[in-house]
């Protein structure tokens, strides 16, 4: 799996490797060599995070907020007129408090 082309960026911004490897250093000096490698680090998660969350399905998104508002029936709580995410911040608060 390709995460990244650089050909594309290349084309797409009219770089070529001289120029790609300025901006690298450019970066390194603003930054910090350890400092660029959390920012990189924290950057391909959020291409991962992304990528995964793009391919579920509705289907499959579906399927889970109904599983969770089924679990919040169980619990006694209420979900008629709430969106899923006020049923979890509702969950949430009657799991803290038990």
């Amino acid at each position: 799996m390709i995460l990244f082309d650089w050909h594309i960026l290349s084309s797409f911004l009219n770089l070529g490797w001289p120029e790609l490897i300025l901006v690298l250093v450019i970066l390194i000096f603003v930054f910090g060599a350890s400092r660029l490698k959390d920012i990189s680090k924290a950057l391909g998660e959020s291409v991962r995070e992304f990528r995964r969350s793009s391919s579920e399905t509705p289907v499959e998104e579906k399927e889970k907020d109904k599983a969770i508002l089924d679990a919040a029936k169980k619990m006694g709580i209420e979900t008629e007129g709430k969106n899923v995410k006020q049923v979890l911040n509702e969950m949430n608060k009657k799991a803290v408090e038990n």
